[in-house]
């Protein structure tokens, strides 16, 4: 049984989620297979041009990443990824000399491991990242909308190269919006929300942040993507925000 003998901590991590960023599809299913037998929902990058618009997808708790990959090495996809999140990384190649773990490490990695490996190894490491980051502060929470991905945790919304910092009324906006694309929300559900601060909200409040929020991402490119349904509310369309698999 997948639970005995594990303690109530081990148990809390089974269930987080983690993407696998590797070209090698031997090795790729092996990890996959071995992580998903210790609970852990996984999900492997296909589409090794666009691993910033899969990883938005995933949202995940942890990424395993190849250095030698397809397009862009993983040094690339690890900058990248810092733009948006401070999620674990663990690099993983079969250049395990002093000088990659090094650079693996300089570039925001978390730890590397050296092929061949033990994949009792992997998951002894993947666990302990897993401790390690979210004991103490949680899971980051990210909100995928195509390319852009919007983190709850510490506030911000990043797209390409653009990292966009929001107020928290903002951030409760566009996050509400998100999570419930495809659907209108309407200004009083959207003021509920922003009361729980500790400014009072109204009407005309509302309108303002809005209207700065739509200015931002305009700035980055996203004009548009919140629409106005008059006498309704606010909608960001479902089309817009989730990418195709």
């Amino acid at each position: 049984m997948l639970w005995e003998g594990k303690s109530g901590e081990e148990r809390n991590l089974n269930g987080c989620r983690i993407l696998i960023v590797e070209d090698d599809p031997v090795i790729a299913g092996a990890m996959e297979a071995h992580l998903q037998s210790w609970g852990y929902r996984v999900t492997r990058v296909r589409d090794f041009q666009n691993v910033m618009e899969e990883f938005a997808h995933a949202a995940p708790q942890l990424v395993l990443l190849d250095v030698s990959l397809p397009f862009f090495n993983g040094y690339h996809w690890c900058a990248e990824i810092r733009k948006a999140s401070q999620v674990p990384i663990l690099f993983i190649s079969s250049a395990g000399d002093n000088m990659n773990q090094i650079m693996a490490m300089n570039m925001g990695g978390d730890d590397f491991l050296a092929k061949p490996f033990d994949l009792n190894v992997l998951s002894a490491k993947v666990q302990a990242l897993l401790r390690r980051a979210y004991d103490f502060s949680g899971p980051a929470q990210l909100l995928p909308c195509g390319r852009a991905v919007l983190n709850v945790s510490d506030g911000t919304l990043t797209t390409g190269a653009e990292k966009l910092e929001l107020t928290r009324n903002e951030l409760k906006i566009l996050q509400m919006l998100l999570e419930n694309r495809g659907r209108i929300v309407s200004r009083e559900s959207l003021m509920t929300r922003l009361w729980e601060s500790d400014a009072f909200v109204d009407e005309n409040t509302l309108s303002v942040n809005v209207t700065r929020l739509r200015k931002k991402l305009a700035e980055a490119g996203l004009g548009g993507l919140i629409h106005t349904k008059k006498g309704a509310g606010y909608l960001v369309e479902g089309s817009t925000c989730c990418c195709n698999t």
